[in-house]
C-alpha cells in the first residue's frame, strides 16, 4: 500500500491503483480495517482515494450493523457474498449482484450480518443501469468451453460483467485481455499457468495480458473485463 502526500493538508491513498501491474489477493493476505460506522469492517483490495475513493473491497457488516445514508457519486456494484444484505428498498440473500448508477441514495444495513464485494466510483457517466439479479435463481447459458457455463450480469460499452460456473475439469484456451481482467473466485478453485486461487481470491490482469485457465475441482467466479484503463503493459503470454 502505498500513500501519495500533495500539500500537508491533503492525503490520497492509493492501494494497487497502477493497472499495469498483475495483483493477486488470498484469503488472508489483507488484514480488515475499520470504516466510519461501528460493526462495518473492509479489506481494501484496490483504492484510490481516501472515504470517496474509486475502490475495490470486501465489506463486512456484523449482525445489526449499518452504514449512513450515503449518495453514490460514482456508482456502486455489489456481489452479495454470504448472510442477507439490506437496505430500505429490500432484502438481499447471498448470491445477488447489485448495480446502483450515479446519483442513487440509500441507507443499508444487515439484521443477521453479511459480506460483500463491492466496487465504488467504477461506473461510465451514462450507464444508468440500476439492477437486482438474484444469480441463484437465474439461468447460465453454455460459455466457450465444455463445462464452462455463463450468466451475463452487465455489458455497457467495452465493460462486460459475468458469473461463471465451471465444473470439475474445465479448460479454457490461451487467450489475451486488450483491456484487462478483473476475477473473484466465489466458490471452488480456479487455476492458471501462474497458480492456484481459492474461494475468497481477487485477482487483476493488466491490459495486455493472458492466461490459460483451468479448474480441477470446479469453480464459480465473478469476471469483469474491457473496464481497465488502456496502456503499455508486458504481456504475460505471448
Amino acid at each position: 500500500m502505498a500513500v501519495r502526500w500533495g500539500s500537508l493538508a491533503e492525503c490520497r491513498m492509493q492501494v494497487h491503483t497502477d493497472y499495469r501491474q498483475r495483483v493477486v489477493i488470498r484469503p488472508g493476505d489483507v488484514a480488515w480495517s475499520a470504516s466510519p460506522e461501528p460493526g462495518v469492517t473492509r479489506q481494501r483490495l484496490e483504492r484510490d482515494g481516501d472515504e470517496v475513493a474509486r475502490a475495490t473491497s470486501i465489506v463486512r457488516y456484523a449482525p445489526g450493523s449499518r452504514f449512513a445514508a450515503h449518495t453514490h457519486g460514482g456508482g456502486e456494484e455489489i456481489l452479495v457474498l454470504d448472510g442477507v444484505f439490506e437496505d430500505e428498498f429490500g432484502a438481499y440473500p447471498a448470491g445477488t449482484y447489485l448495480r446502483s448508477p450515479i446519483g442513487s441514495r440509500h441507507t443499508p444495513f444487515s439484521t443477521q450480518g453479511t459480506t460483500l464485494l463491492v466496487k465504488l466510483w467504477q461506473f461510465e457517466p451514462d450507464d444508468q443501469a440500476l439492477l437486482r439479479i438474484d444469480t441463484r435463481a437465474a439461468a447460465m447459458v453454455p460459455g466457450a468451453a465444455p463445462g464452462m457455463n455463463v450468466l451475463l450480469l452487465h455489458t455497457f460499452g467495452d465493460e462486460r460483467v459475468t458469473l461463471s460456473r465451471w465444473l470439475p475439469g474445465t479448460r479454457f484456451r490461451a487467450h489475451a485481455h486488450p483491456r484487462g481482467e478483473e476475477i473473484y473466485v466465489v466458490e471452488g478453485v480456479l487455476s492458471d499457468e501462474f497458480g492456484d486461487y481459492p474461494a475468497g481470491t481477487w485477482l487483476r490482469s493488466p491490459p495486455g495480458s493472458g492466461h490459460c485457465p483451468y479448474s480441477d475441482q470446479g469453480c464459480v467466479f465473478y469476471m469483469k473485463i474491457g473496464h481497465l484503463p488502456p496502456g503499455p503493459s508486458r504481456p504475460i503470454v505471448a
